[in-house]
């Protein structure tokens, strides 16, 4: 249930006629949090916590390893807290991941109802080692709970409690569907917040999704909440711009369909890019499918870096951009 707008498609990379490289020669190696990958990609942390979540996190895991790639499980607080099919998340154990990040919730790092417990630096700890993580991502997804008919809605003193985590860990703050801007950033880079996921506009609206929800269980209120608020936030190119400069990593997500739209992000100033939709509907049918969609997707990368003359994934940041549209009203109109 996406957004009703292609942001990506405002952003066009201008053509190299002569690109004096051959397709061999294109190198999409980064390096991201310590970590060498052999390509600027992610798959971003989707489920957990069921049992059907095994065997699509193990065919994620799986081709992550096999591709050099990173990943991310969905939030653990299931198996953390409550103890919910550990499995579901610790099968990627199984696999030599480069670069893996653990997942938890903001709004529960804080006090929400009386019988809900903080998920802590003890619970963050064993969400880290469950999967054998090198990154701890706190998902900041105050849009769904709000439209969520049980949602956490106290955000009070999140901030101090991101940066008690990241005193501790090394922690990636990552939005769920609206984007995050730079003012915000900045602040949770002086928490010590060490980047950022900023998930923004044109993905996978979780407005929409509790929308539906909400349609389900009756909740009438809260299903005209998700209506009204459908297509609420940042627009992910216009994150990528705001935060590119801030001198820590930014992962461009929301609406990153396919190789063309991770190279127009990397040309907006994104370390790398993270996936989830179009990966998740393969990994729910088979490790081979999983495989070949990122394969392709890394395919069109390459052939976005060859038409452009971009040797390596640094070259992109130099390559000629038109941004049009919606977001280029977005850019005209920021400070």
């Amino acid at each position: 249930m996406e957004g009703r707008y292609r942001f990506w498609d405002d952003v066009e990379l201008v053509h190299n006629s002569l690109p004096e490289i051959d397709l061999e020669e294109v190198d999409t190696a980064i390096s991201l949090f310590g970590r060498q990958l052999k390509a600027p990609l992610v798959i971003t942390g989707m489920t957990g916590g069921y049992p059907g979540a095994t065997f699509i996190n193990r065919n994620l895991a799986r081709a992550a390893a096999e591709l050099g790639i990173g990943f991310g499980v969905g939030s653990e607080r299931a198996a953390v807290v409550k103890g919910a099919y550990p499995e579901s998340y610790s099968c990627a154990r199984d696999y030599d991941v480069p670069l893996k990040l653990a997942n938890i919730g903001a709004p529960q790092i804080i006090h929400q109802a009386a019988e809900d417990p903080v998920v802590g630096p003890e619970e963050a700890q064993r969400a880290m080692e469950l999967i054998g993580a090198h990154v701890l991502a706190i998902h900041l997804n105050y849009l769904q709970e709000m439209i969520q008919p049980e949602g956490d809605r106290r955000a009070r003193g999140v901030l101090a409690q991101i940066a008690r985590m990241a005193r501790r860990f090394p922690v990636l703050a990552k939005e769920t569907g609206a984007g995050i801007s730079r003012p915000v950033a900045l602040r949770l880079r002086r928490a010590g917040v060490k980047g950022f996921d900023v998930s923004g506009r044109g993905g996978t609206s979780f407005a929409a999704v509790e929308y539906h929800r909400a349609v389900k269980q009756g909740a009438t209120r809260q299903a005209r909440l998700g209506k009204t608020f459908w297509d609420w936030g940042i627009p992910a190119p216009v994150s990528v711009v705001e935060l590119a400069h801030l001198g820590v990593p930014v992962i461009a997500s929301g609406g990153i369909r396919n190789g063309l739209d991770a190279a127009r992000a990397l040309a907006l100033g994104a370390t790398a890019v993270g996936t989830a939709g179009g990966i998740l509907r393969a990994a729910t049918e088979s490790y081979e499918a999983t495989r070949e969609e990122l394969e392709i997707f890394l395919q069109e990368l390459r052939t976005a870096m060859f038409l452009t003359g971009s040797r390596q994934v640094r070259d992109l940041a130099r390559v000629r951009t038109v941004v049009r549209g919606e977001t280029r009203s977005w850019l005209d109109q920021l400070p």
